[in-house]
């Protein structure tokens, strides 16, 4: 069958696909341009994408003998779900493969954004740092503060197992409270959501994009942070209203940010580049080898499968 990549991904997973199909790929980094994507699906069987590319009612009506779309990543709202499920066409992820990596990465946000390991590393690279002194850059304590995590799904409680080595009070907001014996179990404790905001020391996102949760974090909740609060972002960019928080950080209602995702990705809110208490990264949540590999096998796996008339492991419509 005719299956279309929209990306470059490992050459040994590409070879899984090209055994069994004839496959067509867009074999460059950056995202393919939407007269590309519109030209290539056409007649196409599979379609393997990324989160970078939409895949909307207009990509679907170009390819009307699709059988299956492999998504290669978790998030999957920029693909049209309803407008695949009117055409019984399968929609995959590839959940559970970046959990841990997203966990690591939500504590090294933590701790460059407390000890202003960003900051430090600029002033001795141009020269500027000349002397000790005891009151010299000054950061946060990590050990010990209160840990508030919005979203307590595999990720967010990835990151409550990573605060126990920081000795840290973790509390945590979900739209379903786990029961007793598994808060007990995590060593954490149910709060909500306002209550949290005002308690933590450092806030992170660990929810999916859905209406719920778009801006999620806006004016009124920064107002309700402490001052010396870090809000991490390692989620989706829309739950965050940027502008928003450039206001909060430019006039020190929280004391910092660490962001992985953006609002409009990867176009930046004015002001944000310029701030010194933020930290920005080009969305390297899952962005190790292993990973990668294992996330275009996944995404493979699903393919073959939609390809071959069988259930994929991981339909989001079924």
């Amino acid at each position: 069958m005719k299956v279309f990549i929209t990306a470059r991904i490992p050459e040994e997973v590409l070879a899984r696909i090209t055994r069994e199909h004839s496959v067509e790929t867009y074999d460059q980094d950056k995202p393919i341009e939407r007269s590309r994507m519109l030209e290539a699906v056409q007649n196409k069987d599979g379609l393997l994408c990324t989160i970078t590319d939409r895949i909307d009612k207009e990509v679907l009506e170009r390819a009307p003998g699709l059988k299956v779309i492999a998504n290669n990543g978790v998030g999957f709202d920029h693909i049209d779900i309803e407008a695949a499920s009117a055409r019984k066409i399968p929609v995959t992820n590839t959940p559970g493969v970046l959990t841990d990596e997203t966990a690591d990465l939500t504590f090294a946000l933590m701790l460059s954004n407390a000890r202003r390991i960003v900051e430090g590393d600029r002033m001795t690279r141009t020269g500027e740092f000349k002397y000790w002194a005891p009151l010299h850059f000054l950061g946060w304590k990590v050990n010990g503060k209160t840990l508030g995590i919005v979203g307590f799904g595999r990720i967010g409680q990835a990151v409550a197992k990573r605060a126990r080595g920081f000795d840290m009070k973790v509390v945590y907001f979900d739209s379903s409270r786990l029961d007793p014996s598994q808060e007990k179990n995590l060593n954490v404790s149910f709060m909500p959501f306002d209550e949290l905001l005002r308690e933590a020391d450092f806030v992170t996102l660990h929810v999916s994009l859905n209406p719920s949760t778009r801006r999620l974090m806006g004016k009124r909740e920064f107002d309700i942070m402490k001052p010396s609060a870090c809000l991490i972002n390692t989620s989706r960019g829309p739950v965050v209203d940027e502008k928003a928080l450039v206001e909060a950080l430019q006039k020190g209602r929280i004391g910092g940010a660490g962001l992985d995702v953006y609002e409009n990705e990867p176009q930046l809110s004015p002001g944000l580049a310029e701030l010194n208490n933020v930290i920005l990264l080009p969305h390297v949540g899952s962005a190790t080898i292993e990973t990668r590999t294992k996330m275009a096998s996944m995404a493979a796996d699903n393919l073959l499968a939609g390809l071959r008339g069988e259930r994929p492991p991981n339909m989001v419509n079924s």
